[in-house]
């Protein structure tokens, strides 16, 4: 039976056939949908979505310790957050199979950064696995589980965008039974005590070089013997773009277990070739290995360091070819990413932009827009959990520095379960003069609506214990701890006030849920323009609404997008906008 898939709908496939147990996440862009798949599966395969990713990787790890195949999956900069686990697992080695898939993103289409997640195996001394297609997404995973019990390490499985979120035919198989080892303790396996640790080492090396044995003849590696005129190393998407780009007697050795390289194999397939090039995505990661071992070729001299692929670019780098191209008249217009109509963190970023004496330290979220025109509200993001962590730092500096400027931090309440609980911490025990604001959308938003631990309910749809934000500032020590309508704009801003002039450790909770929760009965209606009274000022064109427009010199309201939520309404000095039916 063959099935159209993603490659996410087939790394969640492949994880049921593999004969996984366990499953834990954190959702993040392109990673998300594998999870949000794995419920198909869930008679036989647990999952859920952890806090952060450095939980997730903690629990599948568990699972493994307990005899179990197990995986946990994130996007790139979350195997950051996961580092810590990771590295010491593969000291210890596993139990039953542990996968950790990465799924990076190239010219960041909803990141941060464009780092290169296939250092992560190297810097790890783990084995790295990586599929060029649905097909192998699904297929590759038994392998992975394989390699990750007959070597006792750590497997990263990486995908990057274009193979999560393609689609192509897989042909289905039936699920494979892993037996499960019953856990016996064993201390000197799984706790890392330095003395353990210094013996360890000498173990994983002597792995590595097992691992790179073994990898000359893994079926993930092949060879495509066509011409000796050019040769051409590769893996994972870059394989697809450069068979579209090279001529037809090119032989390929296109790997899929790509650390250790089969450096072996490498080098007699080079022997056989004329030229050899090495095509892959971002950093020179094979490139330098294979340079290192005294193998001749050409790589990042001729493809580009940064951003994605194509077959295009790939023919310009290594031919000059430029692709052809035709003049067009029409340009596209520019749709840069706002805050949905009626989105409930509008209110607060309008509010809050208003104060000129505030520095707002941002997070990651759909509140990062609250960065854009013509909010303007946040000064910095660095990563989940920085808009309390960075604050802290921030405003400390000010306070040496004799600044009174006062300092916001914001996350969301995804974020908050996920890395701002200790942010909080720092800001309370460390006495830093700001304000942290949790933006509660009952919902983890930007990347689809994935469930979190204040939201009621889990991954695989069972009734979960809600943990209430305000209980555990209050637990921290806070004070003061302000819940607040952010639609409601006076409100809003009597609960900045508050804040800002409190003289016990205060807090902010923005609690309404976003309108696209579907569980949720939402008050939708339809806010209009009395043509006669604006008087065109433009002040409702600042809370940044979508739907909010001015056509033929007046405001207009779209009645395609509009919802209803009054913050137009609220600003508009002259009482020109109303709600219909109020």
């Amino acid at each position: 039976m063959k099935q159209l898939m993603t490659g996410n709908e087939a790394v969640a496939r492949g994880a049921y056939e593999a004969g996984i147990r366990v499953g834990s996440a954190y959702p993040g862009t392109p990673s998300t949908e594998i999870f949000e798949n794995l419920p198909l599966y869930k008679g036989v395969l647990y999952s859920e979505w952890a806090p952060n990713e450095k939980v997730a990787a903690e629990v599948a790890f568990g699972a493994s310790m307990a005899g179990m195949r197990s995986m946990c999956a994130m996007k790139h900069v979350g195997v950051n957050v996961a580092a810590d686990p990771l590295f010491t697992a593969s000291y210890l080695g596993v139990g039953g199979a542990y996968i950790l898939v990465t799924a990076d993103d190239p010219s960041m289409h909803s990141s941060q950064n464009e780092q290169d997640n296939r250092y992560y195996a190297k810097f790890s001394k783990s084995a790295l696995i990586e599929p060029s297609d649905s097909q192998e997404c699904k297929d590759f995973m038994k392998e992975a589980c394989k390699i990750s019990e007959q070597f006792n390490t750590p497997v990263i499985y990486r995908v990057t965008t274009r193979v999560c979120h393609s689609k192509s035919l897989v042909e289905l198989g039936e699920r494979e039974e892993a037996p499960v080892v019953r856990y016996e303790r064993n201390p000197a396996k799984y706790s890392a005590t330095p003395a353990r640790a210094y013996v360890k080492h000498g173990e994983v090396e002597k792995r590595l070089k097992d691992l790179e044995e073994y990898a000359c003849t893994s079926p993930l590696n092949v060879w495509e013997k066509k011409g000796s005129k050019i040769g051409v190393v590769t893996a994972s998407i870059a394989y697809q773009y450069a068979k579209e780009a090279f001529p037809e007697d090119t032989s390929f050795l296109k790997l899929g277990f790509t650390y250790p390289l089969p450096m072996k194999l490498i080098r007699e397939f080079a022997q056989s070739v004329e030229t050899l090039y090495v095509v892959e995505e971002l950093e020179p990661f094979m490139e330098e290995q294979i340079k290192a071992a005294g193998i001749p070729c050409h790589g990042k001299d001729c493809i580009p360091l940064m951003y994605e692929l194509n077959p295009e670019i790939v023919r310009q780098g290594v031919f000059g070819k430029a692709p052809e191209t035709k003049a067009v008249d029409a340009k596209p217009v520019g749709r840069p990413p706002v805050l949905c109509p009626g989105c409930p963190h509008r209110g607060f970023f309008y509010s809050v932009a208003k104060r000129k004496n505030v520095i707002v330290t941002g997070d990651i979220g759909c509140y990062t827009l609250g960065g854009a025109e013509p909010l303007n509200a946040i000064d910095s993001c660095l990563c989940m959990g920085g808009g309390f962590s960075v604050g802290a730092g921030l405003s400390k500096a000010l306070e040496l520095a004799g600044d009174e400027r006062k300092v916001i931090g914001v996350v969301g309440d995804s974020t908050f379960f996920h890395s701002g609980m200790t942010g909080a911490a720092e800001i309370l025990y460390n006495k830093s003069k700001m304000i942290p604001c949790v933006l509660d959308n009952s919902i983890t938003g930007m990347t689809g609506h994935q469930d979190n631990p204040g939201s009621g309910e889990t991954l695989m749809g069972e009734p979960a214990p809600t943990i209430r934000i305000e209980k555990v500032l209050e637990s921290l020590g806070y004070q003061k701890i302000i819940i607040v309508d952010p639609q409601d704009l006076k409100a809003m801003d009597a609960a900045l006030d508050e804040a800002l002039a409190s003289d016990v450790p205060a807090a902010i909770i923005t609690r309404r849920p976003c309108l696209l929760i579907k569980k949720i009965k939402h008050d939708i209606g339809l806010c209009v323009v009395d043509r006669d009274k604006c008087r065109s000022c433009k002040m409702c064109l600042k809370v940044g609404c979508p739907a909010v427009f001015m056509k033929e010199g007046k405001a207009f309201i779209d009645p395609t997008l509009c919802v209803g939520c009054k913050v137009c309404a609220q600003v508009c000095p002259f009482g020109a906008i109303e709600r219909k039916g109020e």
